[in-house]
């Protein structure tokens, strides 16, 4: 068995899901810029969230499926990675191999809770 990961493993997940659940996932945030930041924490407080970034950037979003955010990661549109935030090369190359389909993929639900 290898302990090398593959990097062209595919990864899908529904178009349509909540922005929250979709930052959770993947720990990034594109800037209006087009910068990729890493996420450090995520405090949701019913239907808005203040995130952290690795730069230390604070901000208020919205837990919304159509925002500029949720489009751009789902669409992938950036143009490159914070240099601040330093995000690892496997997870920009974890985050282009996932594909956003409308009727295939996990919904990222929450599971039952382990004990």
């Amino acid at each position: 068995m290898s302990t090398e990961r593959s990097t062209g493993k595919k990864r899908y997940y529904r178009k349509r899901v909540e922005l929250f659940k979709l930052i959770d996932k993947i720990k990034l945030w594109p800037s209006r810029q087009g910068l990729l930041h890493g996420i450090r924490t995520m405090e949701k407080v019913g239907q808005v969230a203040w995130i952290t970034t690795h730069c230390n950037k604070t901000f208020l979003v919205n837990n919304s499926r159509n925002s500029r955010a949720a489009r751009w990661l789902r669409n992938k549109w950036f143009a490159g990675a914070c240099p601040e935030c330093r995000v690892p090369d496997w997870k920009l190359a974890k985050y282009s191999s996932t594909h956003f389909r409308r009727h295939h993929g996990s919904d990222l639900k929450e599971g039952p809770p382990s004990e």
